[in-house]
């Protein structure tokens, strides 16, 4: 028999499955490959000061150091490069943005991570300017779906990977053990994303989806731009002159499908930040698993206790995951309590 059957393999359910098997748990993974799902779209960024109000991200002290020992080793164990460490570059629009900024330079528990450095003199001649740029530090790149994808051809390779949608008519629960076909486990720990939104095990949660949209776009010869920039919208480094553009965001939508209406948004909001021209290579859409209170999704049914859930990771799942996929983990093998704001009973 199994340990632990795990629903998802996005980045949910690959850390959480890495986490348990570095404990010595065996796993299985029922997963169907998702072309948009929030994995493969997203640029995978962690960005330690964020909001209009420049505030340290929630508990980043913890979370970017453990995160960068986490894509280091599985860098490492899948052969695959993960983890660029780049600073972000945000444009200050008024004086009072610039003020803030500064306040946050002279205080100490952001001084690690803002400085009132300008743009570098490589950079600047292809950035339109604003009043002004603050710099972010600890900021990082992350190819989550280089990841998930690595992570899965070598769950194949092991056999303990089952390609397919999930089918709730298939599974059944007992005290002591979830039977999901010719599968049995004695926990089932849904890592499903978006898709939770549906699970009618965990339907009382306030899982939402906000849809953002991306661009994949080519700079001319010559134009390097080696940091992440925040002008009107993130412009990233991915690598061979081809940076990533985006988020726009939305609650309300029809369909996961990319639109006319997010592309030109997207292009005139990039003209405005570029003084360089660019090719649009691709434009894609997802949908991310978000949290009314910005929080993970981190618990057992309340009625079956082997039947748990790990979802919600969000805007910032890249920074979010290594760091409460470890506590899930520990908290899976009896090491710990649950902590409060993650833990799912905090909605009753």
């Amino acid at each position: 028999m199994t340990d632990f059957l795990i629903i998802g393999q996005g980045l949910a359910g690959t850390l959480l499955a890495h986490f348990l098997q570095s404990d010595g748990y065996t796993v299985r993974i029922v997963d169907e490959y998702q072309v948009r799902a929030s994995t493969r779209v997203a640029a995978g960024l962690i960005n330690p000061v964020t909001g209009r109000r420049f505030v340290k991200s929630w508990r980043i002290d913890d979370l970017l150091p453990f995160a960068r020992q986490t894509y280091r080793l599985l860098e490492s164990q899948l052969g695959v490069a993960l983890y660029h460490e780049r600073p972000i570059y945000r444009a200050l629009y008024s004086v009072e943005e610039e003020n803030l900024w500064l306040e946050r330079c002279a205080d100490l528990q952001y001084r690690q991570y803002v400085s009132d450095e300008g743009l570098p003199e490589s950079i600047a001649p292809y950035i339109h300017p604003p009043r002004g740029f603050g710099r972010v530090n600890g900021g990082a790149q992350v190819n989550i779906g280089t990841l998930v994808d690595a992570f899965r051809q070598r769950a194949t390779a092991e056999g303990i990977l089952e390609a397919a949608p999930f089918d709730f008519a298939q599974l059944q629960i007992s005290e002591d053990a979830v039977r999901y076909g010719s599968l049995s486990a004695r926990h089932i720990v849904f890592c499903e994303g978006r898709w939770g939104k549906t699970n009618p095990l965990f339907s009382e949660l306030p899982l939402v989806g906000d849809k953002g949209e991306v661009l994949l776009v080519r700079l001319p010869a010559g134009v390097s731009l080696e940091a992440i920039i925040k002008h009107r919208v993130f412009v990233v480094p991915m690598g061979e002159d081809l940076y990533w553009v985006g988020s726009n965001y939305s609650s309300r939508y029809e369909s996961d499908a990319p639109t006319e209406q997010g592309r030109g948004w997207l292009e005139e909001n990039l003209r405005r930040s570029l003084r360089c021209s660019f090719e649009v290579l691709d434009h894609r859409a997802a949908v991310r698993p978000t949290v009314k209170d910005r929080r993970p999704l981190l618990g057992r049914h309340s009625e079956y206790g082997n039947v748990l859930i790990f979802n919600g990771l969000g805007t910032k799942g890249t920074s979010l995951g290594p760091f409460w996929a470890r506590h899930f983990a520990d908290f899976l093998g009896g090491k710990t309590e649950l902590d409060a704001e993650v833990d799912v009973r905090r909605f009753g």
